[in-house]
């Protein structure tokens, strides 16, 4: 859309992003062009140039689908007026179902929020499940069935068993839970303040009799009972088929009780005697009961469906660890891109630099740094050479190397883990079943206290004793709906892990969630969790008759000619600390001990003590700094210049300012 079209479509009837929709700019907001995320520059995040502009990532993942693609992220088409809105300073971002959607302001913003359904309706329609795929219980595991269909056991909806496909689409009983949810909001509150104005010293009796107010309540109610909370009493009965009373019994007895208890009041009033009458002839109804009931409930449903389709989107930024084709070495030498599903065991795969790792195996041929922090959280990549092994998923940083795959498909690390995610995700937390636990005595003492209230009244309570008792069962019925349980426990979990996300903190099941309110302390093992990611030079130690600065731009000088992490970092800290380099001559990276080379006609070499020993270097006088260093997480380095020992350095990962 161009801007004079833009203009154009803000002048003629599209009030969404001018007038009193409109809302005041604010703060700029920098976020991951590829998964939309809110950035902060300032916290060592990964980075990438691209068209002279800088773009932040929330992980490396992201920034290496930038750099494959660049121009797939960079703009992104409001689903509202059709603009083009720039990703990486949209101020205006949703997530809805899975999928992100970026807004040039905050009213059209608010339009998809209210009516998202309007604006996708062009969208390719979801995939079906691959076939052979089995569904289960996430209460109750045990269970398993061929199709979807409700639990026998509590009732819940069955859910794809396995890791989900990328391009499954939303989970349908979101979808139709949220359709239903809306019909039963938007008829409810009507009829509940038709119902309870009277308790507001509201009445409508001046304009409108009893009777024709009831006639109004069951237009609004039925469509509420007989349409929308259909899946709740289809889950109610088949708890009653199967003998496993829970939530949805006491759900579709209370419901169904105060519908068809005001159902007859409202078609046949003349049954009641004359005490349940009004003047107006008309009956009391629970039709504002039966309908809030069931909108309350699928509240709770939809908040807990859309709370875990937002954790499930973890599968999905794990499943893109791992590259789509693999690199084929053929039996003749030759190379050919190969789809991952062809790699077998045994094959031969070439891994360029900046390629991710295709499947697990060991180095054939080759050296390179491999970024594992996918799997151990460790910022700083591993040196791999012949034998060494390999993780799918893990990023080859600088060298080429060739690999034999000894583990694929499913039986990867990457695969387990996402396997792992996907079961972790289908959970509830254990507070959950409290309702089926509670239901399944708590139902048969519901009825049998409606049945003693039943026969109580109608033997010894007043006139017509019968009307009584039918009316006193009922309201043990209604009163006994635990729409709360339906509402609380979804709402809280919504709340706790939607928060976590914001924060950054991926709650991995619902269980865990509940533990961690019982946790007094946190162990973390993985330093890339708390770390910047990023090593930096901390100390420079020298020997007697060498100054700081001249040994510092010793090693600096050496490290230029260096790929290794550990050597940017030195590099770096020379240049902040004003040291001046020279050239280097003769540079020799000796693999798993360190480089050596001339640096201004002087004999230079660095690395750990093995190195030093080959060269026959003494490294007593500084080896206790060294190992005072080391137990503060440091790696120390030592440097030896002409054959003698000049001093060491050390490179350690800083801890998060915050």
């Amino acid at each position: 859309m161009t801007h004079s079209d833009h203009n154009h479509h803000h002048a003629h009837g599209a009030s969404c992003c001018s007038g009193k929709n409109a809302r005041p700019a604010t703060e700029a907001v920098i976020r991951d062009p590829v998964c939309g995320m809110a950035v902060d520059p300032a916290a060592g995040k990964p980075a990438a140039e691209h068209g002279g502009r800088t773009f932040h990532f929330c992980s490396e993942r992201c920034r290496t689908k930038f750099q494959a693609e660049p121009d797939k992220y960079l703009t992104a088409t409001d689903p509202v007026c059709g603009m083009n809105v720039d990703r990486a300073s949209a101020r205006h971002f949703v997530r809805h179902e899975g999928q992100g959607f970026y807004f040039c302001s905050a009213g059209c913003k608010d339009e998809f929020e209210a009516e998202p359904a309007k604006y996708l309706a062009g969208r390719p329609a979801p995939q079906p499940m691959p076939k052979g795929t089995q569904y289960t219980c996430p209460m109750h595991p045990e269970i398993i069935r061929d199709r979807p269909g409700s639990c026998p056991i509590c009732g819940m909806a069955l859910e794809p068993m396995g890791v989900p496909s990328g391009d499954a689409g939303p989970n349908p009983e979101l979808v139709d839970f949220t359709r239903r949810f809306r019909v039963s909001a938007v008829l409810s509150l009507p009829l509940l303040i038709i119902a309870m104005a009277p308790m507001l010293g509201v009445s409508f009796e001046s304009f409108v009799d009893g009777r024709t107010k009831t006639w109004a309540e069951l237009a609004l109610a039925s469509p509420v009972v007989l349409w929308a909370a259909f899946p709740f009493f289809h889950r109610g009965w088949e708890s009653l088929l199967n003998r496993s009373p829970n939530m949805w019994t006491l759900i579709s007895l209370g419901v169904g009780a105060a519908y068809l208890f005001s159902l007859v009041a409202t078609l046949f009033p003349d049954v009641f005697p004359h005490q349940f009458r009004g003047h107006d002839g008309s009956v009391p109804v629970y039709f504002e009961a039966a309908a809030v009931i069931v909108a309350l409930v699928f509240l709770g449903q939809v908040l807990e469906l859309r709370a875990r389709e937002r954790t499930g989107s973890a599968i999905g930024a794990l499943l893109d660890l791992a590259p789509k084709t693999a690199r084929l070495i053929g039996a003749d030498g030759t190379e050919k891109d190969v789809p991952l599903d062809s790699v077998k065991t045994g094959d031969r795969l070439r891994i360029r630099p900046g390629d991710a790792v295709p499947v697990d195996g060991i180095v054939h041929e080759g050296r390179s740094a491999i970024d594992e922090s996918m799997i151990t959280g460790e910022p700083l990549p591993i040196e791999k050479s012949e034998g060494d092994s390999l993780t799918g998923g893990t990023l080859n940083k600088n060298g080429s190397l060739i690999m034999r795959a000894e583990k694929v498909g499913a039986e990867t690390t990457l695969s387990r883990i996402v396997e792992m995610v996907a079961k972790a995700q289908r959970s509830r937390a254990p507070i959950q079943g409290l309702a089926d636990r509670v239901s399944f005595y708590f139902v048969p003492a519901v009825v049998l206290v409606a049945i003693i209230a039943f026969i109580v009244w109608s033997l010894f309570g007043p006139e017509p004793s019968l009307a009584y008792a039918i009316v006193s069962a009922v309201s043990v019925l209604i009163i006994a709906c635990p729409c709360a349980l339906g509402l609380a426990t979804p709402m809280s979990i919504m709340t706790a892990t939607g928060r976590g996300a914001h924060a950054g903190v991926l709650i991995k099941e619902a269980a865990a969630l509940e533990r961690f309110a019982s946790v007094d302390t946190l162990i973390v093992d993985k330093t890339g969790t708390l770390t910047e990611g990023r090593p930096r030079l901390t100390d420079v130690v020298a020997a007697e008759g060498i100054a700081e600065n001249e040994l510092l731009a010793l090693a600096a000088t050496l490290e230029k000619g260096s790929e290794h992490p550990l050597a940017e970092a030195i590099v770096e800290g020379a240049a902040e600390r004003g040291a001046k380099l020279a050239g280097a001559e003769d540079f020799e990276a000796i693999t798993g001990k360190g480089v050596a080379g001339t640096v201004s006609g002087r004999k230079v070499a660095l690395g750990n003590a093995a190195m030093m020993a080959d060269l026959g270097v003494d490294t007593a006088p500084v080896s206790a700094s060294a190992e005072a260093l080391q137990a503060e997480g440091k790696t120390a380095m030592f440097v030896a210049v002409g054959g003698k020992l000049a001093g060491l350095v050390a490179v350690a990962d800083p801890l998060k300012a915050t």
